[in-house]
């Protein structure tokens, strides 16, 4: 391997194509185009003298040995990056504004900010929480530099996709779905993409439903549902430990994934591109993916 160097340029490139499996995507979220990224895949491999990547007609994915590689360009990336933020950029000042889902807010990306912050002390967040079609109105409007934003999976809006997982009913415990000829909803206002998604959803099957208890904050909904007022829509792994899931599609309709993916102004500042880098970093690695404290695998099944 003497006189062989990998160029952490092109380590964070194989990386970003390993986790979105797609080159296209790939070069989406790193800037550059995507004979850019195939001939700095082309590079390490020659360099390597291995084969990293499987094509297929879908997607790419790492060989054995892209495996490995893909293991040690994790952990020396997140050294240099961690470096950069305590060593290189230990005054980095300013404010960044930030819109989010207030579902996601308070759960994983609570933690995300709070590092970012530990690392950059003198950079002021100013966080919004709005529904999503609200975020893009105003993003659109110059209002935010960076906003997360829900779209059904593969959506044709620019952004990095940054986190993606299955949509669930959730209720209180002991709900009858069964009893119900017509299924009560705790629903967002509209304009709302879990809202739309479940009445879609239950109008495909045929089952009849009706508006509950419409509810703007994620703590009132869930409050609601608590209640045993209704049905609401949850990312899976967003549902309190104290709620019920029903995950039968024999008894309710399948909601499929959903995905959250990050936008960015066309000019941004230092602390926002810094930001930016890291939301991507944080959502996109499984293996630091973090459940926050009231939530988790634990939770009870629904009848």
């Amino acid at each position: 391997m003497s006189g062989r160097t990998l160029d952490l340029d092109l380590l964070r490139c194989f990386v970003a194509v390993c986790e979105t499996r797609n080159m296209t995507h790939a070069a989406t979220r790193l800037l550059r185009t995507q004979s850019a990224v195939s001939l700095s895949i082309k590079r390490i491999e020659e360099l390597l003298g291995l084969v990293v990547l499987e094509r297929g007609p879908r997607a790419v994915r790492p060989t054995a040995a892209g495996e490995q590689l893909l293991n040690h360009a994790r952990k020396l990336l997140a050294a240099h990056d961690q470096m950069l933020d305590e060593i290189a950029e230990p005054a980095l000042e300013g404010s960044v504004r930030l819109g989010t889902p207030e579902d996601f807010a308070t759960s994983y990306l609570s933690q995300v900010l709070a590092r970012f912050a530990q690392s950059h002390p003198r950079v002021a967040l100013e966080v919004s929480c709005d529904l999503t079609l609200n975020l893009i109105e105003r993003f659109g409007r110059g209002e935010f530099d960076l906003v997360l934003i829900k779209r059904e999976p593969a959506g044709a809006e620019a952004g990095v996709r940054v986190w993606r997982e299955p949509l669930v009913w959730a209720s209180a415990p002991g709900f009858d779905i069964e009893a119900a000829e017509t299924l009560p909803l705790v629903v967002s206002p509209n304009p709302c993409v879990y809202r739309a998604r479940a009445l879609n959803a239950l109008d495909r099957s045929g089952r009849r439903w009706r508006i509950a208890y419409t509810c703007g904050s994620l703590a009132g909904s869930q409050a609601a549902v608590r209640a045993g007022l209704g049905l609401s829509v949850l990312p899976r792994d967003m549902v309190p430990r104290d709620l019920a899931i029903h995950d039968d599609p024999a008894r309710l309709p399948d909601l499929h994934d959903t995905e959250i993916a990050l936008l960015a102004a066309m000019t941004l500042s230092l602390p926002a591109e810094r930001l930016r880098e890291h939301v991507i970093r944080a959502l996109e690695t499984p293996a630091i993916h973090v459940l926050p404290p009231t939530f988790g695998s634990s939770e009870i099944r629904g009848n």
